[in-house]
């Protein structure tokens, strides 16, 4: 178990507000520090590795870009929970390694408050022992977060089939 301060967001975060098309040139490095701008201007400059982002339903709404998950987390996020997710955007997330957990509790999570995450069962425990169920998250998503991601865990899988020797990637 782990412990983590909240960002509190409402609902229908789009991938816009999180990888503003403004910035898209910039590559990653130019997009995280406009992340939710639109919605916390100070996000960005005040988020600190192991924050995670409690939200309203439709996290992640709206177009594919998979920038949308890496400036989350390039800014440290560790986990987002909502009653929902854009369907693009979750699938997004687990290949990029980014912890989603869905729960309806989420609106009784406060800004700033600090939980505690757990896997197995998924849930989350606020700072007064409430403890919140999570939907069931599929084995092979919770490794490939573990691995930090899609091509992180496809390397390692690699790596051990061949004893142990590093794999260079396919050009």
């Amino acid at each position: 178990m782990s412990t983590h301060r909240v960002w509190k967001l409402g609902a229908d975060i789009d991938t816009d507000a999180l990888a503003p098309g403004a910035y898209m040139k910039l590559g990653i490095e130019g997009i995280a520090p406009h992340c939710l701008e639109r919605v916390r201007p100070e996000f960005a400059a005040n988020v600190r590795p192991g924050d995670v982002i409690v939200a309203g339903p439709n996290f992640g709404i709206g177009s594919s870009r998979e920038q949308a998950v890496a400036a989350l987390l390039l800014l440290g996020i560790k986990a987002v929970i909502a009653p929902s997710f854009g369907g693009l955007f979750f699938r997004n997330a687990f290949n990029l390694g980014l912890l989603l957990l869905t729960t309806a509790a989420a609106d009784r999570i406060e800004h700033g408050e600090r939980i505690d995450l757990e896997l197995s069962p998924p849930s989350l425990v606020t700072a007064t022992g409430q403890t919140m169920a999570c939907e069931p998250i599929p084995p092979f998503l919770l490794e490939m977060v573990a691995a930090g991601g899609l091509f992180n865990q496809l390397r390692q899988q690699l790596t051990t089939a061949r004893g142990g020797r590093h794999v260079e990637p396919l050009a």
